[in-house]
């Protein structure tokens, strides 16, 4: 398959494991394929705000790093998303760090934002900016799903679900796939039961 410029639209709560390890199969596949990533916010908080879940699940879910991205995205423009994302998911995922506010002024602090950001964790002003963000990716693959959504030639998918990353070239074959069933007109999934979690090596 030949390469062309691509863009993929990327939407992600950092909370989430999955679309952490997806996020980083994306930055494997800018370094092997001519493709920029875009990140965009959801809010798995709200998405399952009238959903039945399990409680210890739902104890996990949070309003306050996605608001913080939100504001940095304010006042610092959206392509700040792409760095505040990697410094917040190294802490959350990598080294198992929780969601505080300390751990989120650290993470500002790397990608060289004020850590006055941290503030908007507990005001929900931008909650509607979120909602709207959340909305453009979700309302293409529907709300039965979660994190991540991917949007490449014009076509939305949720996922893909993988662990451990992909890493060079074989980042570059699945990326290739995905672009090849983005075109196939009425391609909507391939699924297995998942039988193992996360790892992000």
């Amino acid at each position: 398959m030949p390469d062309r410029t691509s863009t993929a639209d990327f939407w992600f709560d950092p909370a989430c494991p999955w679309a952490w390890i997806a996020s980083r199969w994306m930055k494997e596949v800018e370094q092997v394929r001519d493709v920029t990533t875009d990140f965009h916010l959801m809010c798995l908080a709200y998405l399952n705000q009238d959903k039945d879940v399990d409680e210890d699940y739902r104890k996990k879910l949070d309003w306050g790093p996605v608001r913080v991205c939100q504001a940095a995205a304010e006042a610092h423009g959206d392509e700040v998303l792409d760095r505040l994302y990697t410094e917040l998911g190294t802490r959350f995922h990598n080294q198992g760090l929780d969601k505080s506010r300390e751990t989120i002024e650290e993470a500002l602090v790397a990608t060289g934002l004020p850590t006055d950001l941290a503030e908007a964790m507990d005001d929900d002003s931008r909650d509607g900016a979120i909602k709207k963000s959340h909305h453009a990716g979700m309302d293409q693959v529907g709300m039965e799903v979660g994190t991540p959504v991917i949007a490449v030639e014009g076509v939305a998918f949720f996922g893909p679900v993988v662990t451990p990353i992909p890493r060079g070239e074989e980042a570059g074959r699945l990326w290739d796939g995905v672009r090849l069933v983005a075109g196939v007109e009425g391609f909507y999934e391939l699924k297995r039961s998942r039988s193992v979690g996360p790892t992000f090596d």
